[in-house]
């Protein structure tokens, strides 16, 4: 038996050990980081009152998720959060795909939409206000306005990215521009769109708590900042967590849709 065939099988053993390795550094640094938080909350040296103990957080945690009344928050929150995705990833992939197309309107575009995406979103909720008004919808819009440009940015990148014999060869066959759209460029541009997705939910999430915070009389922020004004600051750690989790859920399934693309490449 040649080195090579021998050390062959070995390989799978190796990744499976480097899987189980990472982790366990995972779940090592994360109970470390519960056992330093429950210490400092415990001794007060950090923070004082302003930073509980870990244990008070997961029962005020236990608490929220047992009551009926954090369920009707939750529902406004991701009915806000939905509504600003569609509304955000929409257009997005619209403009995207014209500014990819027309590379001279794309190269003149860029400078505003590259300002306009590294601008904070919550400068644009004066104006949201004024076009919405102030109930749900203000908050629908930020979270739009929040997604939009990371799938704009993704969605034009990829369009310039796409081989120019594709394209040709959707010309040769005297596709329409709308079925130029449906088979040629959205096929090749599966990676990009999701991507910007995934970068756009996360950013969708952040526009909607802010608004939440600023200006809500329900949802996940508006929560967090009630409890902040009553200095029940255990209930608001509470409700910073699970909005960690379940932004940590919907990245790791937006995640496997930009893996199932890059499988279908």
């Amino acid at each position: 038996m040649s080195r090579a065939a021998a050390i062959a099988p070995r390989a799978p053993a190796v990744k499976g050990t480097a899987v189980h390795g990472t982790g366990a550094i995972r779940l090592a640094t994360l109970v470390g980081f519960a056992i330093l938080w429950e210490i400092l909350g415990q001794t007060g040296l950090v923070f004082g009152e302003a930073l509980p103990p870990m244990s008070a957080v997961a029962l005020a945690a236990a608490r929220e998720i047992a009551s009926a009344a954090f369920y009707t928050h939750l529902g406004v929150t991701a009915g806000e959060v939905a509504g600003g995705f569609v509304f955000g990833v929409l257009p997005g992939v619209a403009v995207g795909l014209l500014f990819g197309a027309r590379r001279v309107l794309g190269a003149a575009a860029d400078p505003y939409i590259a300002a306009l995406a590294t601008t904070p979103k919550i400068v644009f909720l004066p104006i949201v206000m004024l076009l919405v008004g102030i109930g749900p919808g203000s908050k629908v819009a930020l979270g739009a306005v929040s997604a939009f440009f990371p799938v704009v940015i993704a969605t034009a990148a990829g369009m310039r990215a796409i081989p120019p014999v594709f394209v040709r060869v959707g010309r040769a066959f005297n596709l329409a521009p709308a079925q130029m759209v449906r088979m040629v460029y959205l096929p090749a541009l599966a990676l990009p769109i999701v991507t910007g997705m995934r970068l756009g939910l996360g950013v969708c999430i952040i526009g909607v708590l802010l608004g939440e915070l600023k200006l809500a009389k329900a949802g996940l922020g508006f929560l967090a900042g009630d409890y902040y004004n009553q200095y029940s600051f255990p209930a608001l750690y509470a409700i910073v967590a699970i909005v960690f989790v379940l932004a940590a859920l919907a990245n790791a399934a937006m995640s496997r849709l930009v893996r199932r693309a890059e499988a279908h490449r």
